[in-house]
């Protein structure tokens, strides 16, 4: 993980029921309900799931009246902050933010007119919540969609035109997020954003597939983004389990040293001079590693060329050779094992470590 500082650009401050956006505030990590909110135990279990990964901040679509409705009890049932996803209908986000939604999402290509926007903002400000404005490429007003292909320029100008109007009806507790499918135009845009703004950002490559090509769209997006110090709040999207939405935002996150790292394991590509089965080691040792926030580097090496120096320089370290290992702790060298010792060796030395 990096051991330098990389300067946060400077944002105001967001309370997203408790969890603050902004400000230097930690990166929050956000997911979305795949189930709808209609299928009540469902919903709840997934909600919870997403809890139990990390999840700080739960988006869920409220589509119609009954969505509504099966907010309210949902809303009852989930303490966590709760963000309502509204299109179209103005008058579900109002619905909403009496409903206890902690934040409301709109889309400034197909919530309405001034007027309903104004109505959205006096319902949010009622409530003391905040309003994030979503700016996708896939879904801008009619009247900029139907003339040009979306640019960063383009992309930020909905999202200043919008900020404008709740701005001139006294909102100003706002987030705004800027996407596409695309990760360098996602980038491009939200740099520009951020260079005129000082509103929390959130986040994220939009529409980004399935979890194999979401996981490199928006390791590239995101990651490009936090290492400039851009991006208050995040949101991994992809085609399948929110849950695994969750996991890759946190490993992002921690990929760019945006939060703590946890047990990171270091291992080998391997090679024709690989003697031992490193892979099988290594994903032995990663599925029964204990959980904790505290980092520590953990190396599972494959031969003699960079594998002594990798192991030495972790906090545990294996090294392989023909059919056995060097060991280290911390630098020194402690001895060799065999193959079949490897696991368990590891485990107990990260565990001397976690009692310590």
């Amino acid at each position: 993980m990096t051991d330098f500082y990389i300067a946060r650009k400077k944002t105001r401050s967001v309370d997203v029921g408790g969890v603050l956006i902004g400000d230097g505030a930690p990166i929050s990590v956000q997911s979305m309900l795949s189930v709808p909110l209609e299928e009540e135990s469902r919903a709840i279990e997934q909600a919870h799931a997403l809890l139990v990964a990390g999840c700080d901040i739960i988006r869920v679509a409220i589509p119609d009246a009954d969505a509504l409705d099966a907010f309210k009890r949902f809303r009852r049932a989930i303490s966590a902050p709760i963000v309502a996803d509204i299109h179209f209908d103005y008058r579900l986000a109002i619905g909403a933010a009496k409903a206890g939604a902690d934040k409301l999402r709109i889309n400034p290509g197909n919530i309405g007119s001034p007027e309903r926007v104004r109505a959205v903002a006096d319902a949010a400000k009622a409530a003391g919540i905040p309003i994030r404005i979503g700016v996708n490429a896939g879904s801008l007003p009619k009247s900029i969609a139907n003339n040009t292909s979306p640019s960063p320029d383009i992309l930020v100008d909905v999202a200043r035109r919008e900020i404008a109007l709740l701005e001139s009806h006294g909102f100003h507790d706002i987030v705004v997020s800027i996407k596409s499918h695309d990760p360098a135009l996602t980038v491009l845009a939200n740099r520009l954003f951020s260079n005129e703004f000082d509103i929390p950002l959130h986040i994220g490559v939009t529409e980004a597939g399935l979890p194999a090509d979401a996981s490199i769209k928006s390791a590239v997006g995101i990651g490009a983004l936090v290492l400039e110090g851009i991006g208050d709040t995040v949101r991994v999207s992809i085609t399948g389990d929110p849950v695994e939405e969750v996991l890759i935002a946190k490993a992002i996150l921690r990929s760019c040293g945006a939060m703590p790292a946890g047990i990171e394991i270091v291992s080998c590509p391997t090679c024709g001079r690989t003697r031992v089965d490193v892979a099988k080691i290594a994903q032995e040792v990663a599925d029964r590693l204990p959980k904790s926030e505290k980092h520590i580097v953990v190396a599972v090496m494959g031969c003699e060329v960079n594998g002594p120096g990798e192991a030495r320089a972790a906090d545990v370290g294996i090294a392989g050779g023909k059919g056995d290992f060097v060991t280290f702790k911390k630098g020194e060298v402690c001895g060799k094992i065999s193959a079949n010792e490897a696991v368990d060796w590891v485990l107990r030395a990260v565990q001397e470590i976690l009692h310590k």
